[in-house]
């Protein structure tokens, strides 16, 4: 039997995909390792397993403990499945701008969250940082993997990750596109990768408001380059261990609208569901594909999966609201005539006989007319169903004024209502309304005006 012993040995050996739409015309080849196939979903269930296993190893996670971190989310997942097998409890602390699935994830697995806030600093007591350094100093057998600074972080992306892109791409790899968080990915995949060929480009992806790019390109650590942000599992506000800027060779910032805009784009033109630091490292490889010539092997890594951000970058609504995606314009009534607003009209005096009703439905194969005084003021309307039934109890009345059988006048909107009031007013009672254009001629409105407006 083809069998696994346990979930946790399934984790790694993810397939390399090639790009085939959102760089088509380049003249590199663009390929995207696919970390969403490990069984929490993203990249980091390789490094919290290794984490967990030197822990056990070195005697810092003991039998029963409690592991305690401070995570965005994805490392937590890895954390708590790897936890579940190996008979350990999970406490993370997290922060409020991580979206509710990544916390809701965590919980499914049985692990405790505590949200903590974003817009403080690393040293503030508050932070998901010091929360969980004091947790893991008040809960009794508990361990802390700090991910940020723990050397096995990047030590696992130097056994599994790096040689896994070196065989898939037999050896062709010539820039790795990384989303630089932790750091751990980016520098030891990076580290393995330039042992096999010091000619390979190590990108990282970086976002504003983070420290990482000025401190690459300058060595200053400038403290006026950090503020809240929305991308999410890249940038830091501090410089993490395992950040290993000697095997980074550039760092490319991504704004959070392009990053949110990219992610959305992936699903769409690639049908690969793929989280927020994905969107983040297609966004940098465009603005950097300059540097790309004709032969290249271009890889990116899509670190996680797109249902962690479903209440975020793939919500309409979310992207509306922080102006990363036009407002759907508002249709109104007068939109809702735009087909036929150069035809007046049809109306009846309401002391016409019903017959003329009759004559002015086949003529203008219309269903209902409004109808007017001597005035000119709507006075009530004449459905075709209505008129057909009055008529067939007393064929007489075709000869009687209209107003002896007329229903009650339509309901009139302002030009400028919206459509769902509109469509709220039209029903079986009320089958449709009227509206006054700016040059002040009157048009109806009925349910296929509606229902035309949407398709």
């Amino acid at each position: 039997m083809k069998v696994y012993n346990n979930i946790l040995e399934t984790i790694g050996n993810t397939p390399l995909v090639k790009v085939n739409n959102m760089c088509k015309g380049w003249p590199c080849e663009v390929y995207v390792k696919v970390e969403t196939t490990n069984p929490g979903n993203s990249i980091k269930d390789r490094m919290a397993l290794k984490m967990i296993e030197d822990a056990e190893k070195s005697g810092a996670l003991k039998p029963g403990g409690t592991i305690v971190e401070g995570t965005s989310g994805n490392t937590g997942m890895g954390l708590a499945i790897a936890a579940i097998i190996k008979g350990y409890k999970c406490v993370f602390t997290t922060t409020d701008k991580q979206s509710k699935e990544k916390v809701d994830a965590l919980k499914a697995f049985g692990a405790e969250v505590i949200v903590c806030p974003t817009d403080v600093e690393p040293e503030d007591p508050r932070s998901y940082y010091s929360v969980s350094s004091r947790l893991a100093d008040e809960i009794p057998n508990a361990w802390k993997p700090n991910q940020y600074d723990n050397p096995s972080n990047a030590t696992a992306h130097y056994e599994q990750t790096g040689p896994e892109l070196w065989e898939q791409t037999d050896g062709q790899i010539t820039h790795l596109v990384v989303g630089a968080g932790t750091g751990g990915t980016i520098s030891g995949t990076g580290r393995f990768l330039k042992e096999q060929n010091p000619d390979i480009k190590i990108i990282g992806i970086d976002t504003y408001g983070s420290v990482f790019k000025k401190f690459k390109d300058t060595g200053e650590f400038d403290k006026s380059e950090i503020y809240p942000y929305i991308t999410e599992g890249i940038g830091e506000d501090f410089l993490p261990a395992n950040v290993n800027f000697d095997v980074i060779d550039h760092f490319e910032k991504v704004t959070d609208k392009d990053a949110a805009i990219y992610t959305r784009r992936i699903a769409r033109e690639e049908a690969i569901f793929a989280g927020n630091s994905a969107g983040s490292a297609m966004a940098g490889l465009e603005q950097v594909k300059s540097q790309f010539k004709k032969g290249d092997k271009v890889v990116v890594i899509f670190h996680d999966h797109g249902t962690r951000y479903l209440g975020k970058m793939f919500n309409d609504d979310w992207m509306r609201d922080r102006g990363f995606i036009e407002p759907t314009p508002i249709i109104t009534a007068l939109d809702l005539i735009r087909s036929h607003e150069h035809l007046p009209l049809v109306t009846l005096n309401e002391n016409d006989e019903a017959s003329a009703a009759l004559d002015k439905m086949d003529k203008y194969n219309i269903s209902l007319i409004p109808i007017v005084n001597d005035s000119g003021a709507f006075t009530g309307a004449i459905e075709d169903k209505h008129l057909y039934s009055e008529l067939f109890r007393n064929s007489d009345l075709k000869s009687s004024p209209i107003k002896s059988i007329m229903q009650g006048p339509l309901p009139v909107v302002h030009f400028n209502t919206g459509i769902k009031d509109v469509s709220e007013q039209i029903g079986k009672e009320t089958p449709a309304v009227l509206v006054m254009d700016l040059g002040g001629n009157w048009h109806i409105i009925n349910q296929f005006d509606i229902i035309q407006s949407v398709e």
